[in-house]
C-alpha cells in the first residue's frame, strides 16, 4: 500500500507554470540502501530499478501496485535502460560490465573492457536509435565495498563510451570528466547530455552528435545550486529534469532553471512511463516515488 506526500513544485520561471501534476507524490516502495536506475516497460506495465548496496533489482506491477525482487544477485547494478526491441540494458558497477537481458533471461554482455583493460564501473546508459549502446564509466563501484567492490582502476580515468551495433566495438567518445554519471539525448538525439557529479560545481554538459558517433561540444549547459546532479532525463519539450540533493531540477532548453520538484530524500534518477509517458517515476534514496505530471517524456526516433 503506497502512502502520499504533497507535491511542492517550486516556480523559479514564469515558463515553469505549466509543468505540474498530481497534488500528491506516492511513495510507491521505501527500504531500499539506494534507489537507482529506474526503468519502464510499457509492453509489460511495470518498472523495474536498482537497490544498488542489497545487490539486486526491484520490479513495481503497475496493474496491481505489487512490489517483487527483479533479480538477485544484480552484480551491484546501478543505471538501466531500454533497447528498442523492449530488453534490459544494465550497468553492472560489481561486475564491471553493461549487459542486455535477452527475452529468454539469459544474459548478454555487451562491454566489460576497453582496449584489453576492465572497465571502472559503468554507470548510467542509454540506447540511441541506430543501436548504439552509451554509457559512463565513473570509479564509485571500485571506490569502496558499499556498492560495487573495491579495486583498482584499469584505465586509470573515467570516460564516457559507446558501444557499436554492428561490432560491438567500445569507444570512448569522451575522455575529460571527473566524474561522468546520468547521461540523456535531445528528443532528436542530435544532442547528449552527460553529468560530472565531482566535477565543482556539480554540472551538465552538452555535445553535438556526429554522423560518425562521436562528440562534439561539449560546454556547460547547467549548474547544480543544492547538492550535486546525478541521473537525468529530458521531456516532450526539450527540458532537462535533473536528480540532485533537494529534488528535481527542471532546466529549459536554453539552459534556464525553470523550477523545482522538492523531494524529501536525495534524488538519485527518473523516467517517464506508463500509457500516455506522463507517469513520473523517481528512485530517491530509500524510496521509489510517482506521480501524474502535465507533460511526457522524450519520444526518440524509431
Amino acid at each position: 500500500m503506497s502512502d502520499v506526500i504533497p507535491a511542492r513544485f517550486h516556480l523559479v520561471d514564469e515558463r515553469f507554470a505549466d509543468c505540474n501534476g498530481d497534488y500528491v507524490v506516492e511513495r510507491l516502495h521505501t527500504g531500499a540502501r539506494k534507489a537507482e536506475g529506474p526503468v519502464y516497460f510499457a509492453a509489460g506495465r511495470y518498472l523495474v530499478w536498482s537497490d544498488i548496496p542489497n545487490e539486486r533489482l526491484l520490479r513495481w506491477d503497475e496493474t496491481t501496485g505489487a512490489v517483487g525482487v527483479f533479480r538477485h544477485s544484480s552484480g551491484y547494478a546501478n543505471g538501466n535502460t531500454v533497447d528498442r526491441q523492449g530488453r534490459l540494458i544494465t550497468c553492472e558497477q560489481g561486475n564491471r560490465r553493461v549487459t542486455r537481458t535477452e527475452y529468454d533471461g539469459s544474459i548478454t554482455v555487451l562491454a566489460d573492457r576497453y582496449d584489453g583493460k576492465l572497465l571502472n564501473s559503468p554507470n548510467d546508459v542509454v540506447v540511441r536509435a541506430d543501436g548504439s549502446v552509451w554509457f559512463t564509466d565513473p570509479s564509485y563501484g571500485i571506490s569502496d565495498d558499499y556498492e560495487g567492490n573495491r579495486a583498482e582502476s584499469e584505465i586509470g580515468a573515467c570516460h564516457v563510451y559507446r558501444i557499436d551495433p554492428q561490432t560491438g566495438q567500445v569507444r570512448i567518445v569522451a575522455d575529460d570528466f571527473t566524474r561522468p554519471n546520468g547521461l540523456a539525448f535531445s528528443p532528436d538525439e542530435q544532442r547528449l547530455y552527460i553529468v560530472d557529479t565531482r566535477q565543482e560545481p556539480s554540472h551538465i554538459r552538452v555535445f553535438d552528435v556526429t554522423p560518425d558517433g562521436g562528440l562534439t561540444g561539449g560546454g556547460v549547459f547547467a549548474e547544480c545550486d543544492f547538492g550535486r546532479f546525478d541521473g537525468i532525463r529530458l521531456d516532450d519539450a526539450g527540458r532537462v529534469w535533473a536528480a540532485a540533493w533537494d529534488g528535481l531540477h527542471c532546466f529549459d532548453p536554453d539552459g534556464t532553471l525553470l523550477g523545482k520538484l522538492l523531494l524529501p530524500e536525495s534524488v538519485a534518477n527518473l523516467t517517464f512511463g506508463g500509457p500516455k509517458r506522463n507517469h513520473l517515476f523517481i528512485a530517491a534514496s530509500t524510496s521509489l516515488y510517482a506521480l501524474r505530471v502535465t507533460f511526457g517524456g522524450a519520444r526518440y526516433p524509431d
